[in-house]
């Protein structure tokens, strides 16, 4: 029986590797070779992702792939992506080549707003608690200035603090809703570190109130953190040409092909149960170039999945339309990024691939995310409406398969061959690798 491990973080790494490898592996001498196979050579490197979190007892590998031809406002660009996922590169670089010599894909950031709250309960009159506020906010601003003074210098700092009565939610609830802008940095510490000023300050002004009864100066401050969900730093990315020009290689009339994708999009506009599928699809060109960057993909994938249930449920983030013969396809995105801090100045890959994009400001990578968001979804639309997803995405699939059955590599050459010219499905590559080693 495995018993409970007493203060495992103080341990070394080779000491939690093997307390690991002897109470939950098979083989252990085998489980501690392939977790010291992942180390890196370089002990400095290998240094430093041991402190990007605790208890770290190897590297977990994935891809990092380059999608090349994104042409974006004018300018040319080849998206680094992080992901295991097959196929997910390769739509990604046949969508920027098809719209390529049809003027390439045009963003626009509509705004870099992000938000901050301070929860509290307060048992009083609200009239009350409003007049405090007002006169308090100033106080507020002040003693937070310590930790604003650098991002004021570079043109940020809080944009505005309100007193929100949510008590028609919940009894006794209010906040403080902040708003910021955090410029290059995502800003989450920036934000959390002024948030706890406020609720201090909330809480001292609070007990010295001498408008307040006894029962309402006990404001009880139960959190302050920011929110993944950034409704006003958004970023719309699109694509347009005539209708006449969606040539696609004699698959379908460009006419049908636009209303096609047309109705594909107004199917997930409609329908929860395709929108997330189709949504999904889009974030996999968002969390690729996410992760590649050092950006926290979580807190995208919450907030832009919240944004698409804005409305009056879930449903489709991007849009398409065909006016007066012009084919149009957009999508807008909530994206709190940052292109300094965190990662961005730690990890070496990381550095790469911010190095490959030019080395974009906060808004700037907001605008490529937003495209690789966009061209994914048009590659998987496209599919959808043509072929069908299975037999682009089985082709690049294929090599997984064979390297699970163990294939060499004269026998990958030769089923990649065939597959070029039969469909490839999971049973098919089976069958067809257990014929060929007969």
């Amino acid at each position: 029986m495995i018993k409970p491990v007493e203060g495992f973080s103080k341990l070394t790494k080779e000491q939690k590797i093997d307390w690991l490898t002897t109470n939950y592996t098979k083989d252990p001498k085998a489980a501690k070779a392939l977790l010291q196979r992942y180390w890196n050579d370089d002990t400095k490197v290998q240094k430093l992702h041991d402190e990007f979190i605790e208890n770290t007892v190897t590297n977990f590998y994935l891809p990092f792939g380059v999608a090349p031809n994104f042409l974006i406002n004018d300018k040319l660009y080849a998206i680094p992506m992080v992901i295991e996922e097959s196929s997910v590169v390769a739509a990604a670089s046949k969508a920027a080549k098809f719209w390529l010599n049809k003027g390439g894909f045009k963003t626009t950031v509509i705004g870099t707003e992000k938000i901050g709250q301070v929860h509290f309960m307060y048992h009083g009159d609200p009239t009350k608690l409003k007049s405090f506020f007002n006169s308090v906010k100033p106080k507020l601003l002040e003693k937070a200035a310590h930790i604003t003074k650098n991002m004021k210098k570079r043109g940020g700092g809080i944009t505005n603090i309100e007193l929100k009565n949510k008590t028609d939610k919940l009894d006794h609830y209010f906040q403080l809703h902040c708003t910021f802008e955090t410029l290059d940095a995502m800003g989450a510490n920036f934000i959390n570190s002024c948030l706890e000023s406020f609720a201090e300050t909330l809480k001292t002004e609070s007990l010295a109130n001498l408008d307040f009864s006894e029962k309402e100066k006990n404001i009880e401050i139960v959190m302050s953190i920011l929110s993944n969900y950034v409704p006003n730093c958004v970023v719309r990315a699109e694509v347009s040409c005539p209708v006449d020009e969606l040539n696609i290689d004699h698959q379908m009339p460009s006419k049908e092909f636009a209303q096609k994708i047309v109705q594909a999009v107004n199917i997930a506009q409609a329908e929860p149960h395709r929108a997330v599928t189709h949504n999904k699809g889009i974030m996999n060109g968002v969390d690729a170039v996410v992760l590649a960057t050092g950006n926290d993909f979580r807190a995208i994938e919450a907030g832009v999945h919240a944004y698409a249930a804005k409305e009056e449920g879930y449903s489709s983030l991007t849009h398409a339309e065909v006016e007066n013969e012009i084919f149009k396809f957009w999508i807008e995105l909530p994206l709190a990024l940052g292109t300094v801090g965190g990662l961005t100045s730690l990890h070496p890959l990381v550095k790469l691939a911010l190095e490959i994009l030019g080395k974009p400001s906060a808004t700037e990578l907001m605008q490529i995310v937003a495209v690789a968001g966009l061209a994914q979804n048009f590659a998987a639309i496209r599919s959808l409406v043509t072929t069908g997803i299975q037999e682009g995405h089985m082709k690049m699939h294929l090599l997984n398969i064979l390297n699970q059955l163990g294939a060499t590599e004269i026998e990958k050459t030769t089923l990649t061959n065939y597959f070029k010219k039969h469909t490839a499905t999971h049973s098919s590559v089976v069958e067809a690798f257990q014929k060929l080693r007969q």
